[in-house]
């Protein structure tokens, strides 16, 4: 059960997401160009999965183009064999046919699937940057989740699984909290679902399941028991961005860094490019013994189509 037939740790890197604003890191990628050179930096230190989002290039809003979600993933293509995990979460507020786009658009090879709807809170960071803001839309977008639900129904997880079935796309299940896997473990059971699925278990986002050791296990248990074979991933909000990823890799698992998820090196230290981080996930995986994977492998563990079945 869970990963104990993945002889290597694949680590992904979200290199934007729609969490984080300009204001919050100068090294935020925002452009076609930055989100390139970001997603090279973490193949460069041993990535092998880069998620993406998009932004508008003028004020960093995110925004799904899919002229430059295409512009982006051919550049990276053309450069690298690193699989893209495109978003279908899109940036807050955003319609589902919306988000839904990417995947019939590119065709890619896995896409980001919210596994249920949740109060998904960015609103308690607005004090820290409270007279510092670049962009109007900032401070708006991020206060505005005080009074707002990210939506991802039974309806439409079924359609969204659909689409990707459609055009060979593996979803990568994201588990903000612990009663969305009940909700996939129903719809496996429905056969809306095919098996082994793959689940990144996202820990710290306020309104989701808080980042701790006890928290993970036991949602690694409860799809053990819910589900059965899966290969599973972590990723974790801030400062707990290496913790959780540390215990994932110890636990078997596969983990996720990038500036999606978190601005730092370190205490105090912005990291420059998702790569830092990748590098820095690395090598604490050498320390412990585990080997990470290359794309190639990552393609092989997940089941993945390849890169000659992309529309990119």
């Amino acid at each position: 059960m869970g990963n104990e037939t993945s002889p290597k740790a694949i680590i992904t890197a979200a290199v934007t997401g729609a969490i984080h604003t300009p204001t919050m890191s100068p090294h935020l990628p925002i452009t076609p160009r930055e989100l390139i050179d970001d997603i090279m930096s973490v193949y460069e230190a041993g990535g092998a999965v880069a998620h993406l989002h998009v932004r508008d290039p003028e004020t960093g809003q995110p925004k799904a183009d899919q002229t430059m979600f295409r512009e982006v993933a051919t550049e990276v293509k053309r450069r690298c064999d690193i699989v893209i995990c495109a978003t279908t979460g899109g940036s807050l507020g955003d319609t589902v046919e919306n988000r839904a786009k990417v995947v019939s658009s590119l065709k890619p090879e896995l896409a980001s699937l919210n596994a249920g709807s949740m109060n998904f809170a960015l609103f308690h960071v607005v004090p820290k940057y409270a007279g510092q803001w670049k962009y109007d839309w900032e401070e708006r977008y991020l206060s505005g989740t005080d009074d707002f639900i990210f939506p991802n129904t039974f309806y439409t997880i079924r359609k969204f699984t659909e689409l990707m079935g459609q055009y060979g796309t593996k979803p990568e299940f994201e588990i903000y909290d612990v009663g969305m896997i009940n909700n996939l473990a129903y719809l496996i059971d429905a056969g809306h679902i095919k098996t082994p699925v793959y689940l990144q278990f996202v820990l710290g986002i306020l309104g989701g399941i808080p980042a701790t050791v006890e928290n993970l296990v036991f949602l690694v248990q409860t799809a053990r028991q819910q589900i059965g074979e899966f290969q599973w991933s972590v990723c974790a909000a801030g400062r707990t961005q290496f913790a959780m990823t540390t215990h994932a890799l110890l636990m078997g698992g596969h983990a996720r860094v990038g500036l999606e998820d978190n601005l730092y090196l370190g205490k105090g230290v912005l990291a420059k490019t998702s790569g830092e981080q990748v590098a820095k996930l690395k090598h604490i995986a050498g320390e412990l013994g585990v080997e990470t994977a290359t794309p190639a492998e990552a393609r092989q563990i997940l089941g993945l189509k390849g890169l000659d079945h992309v529309d990119y």
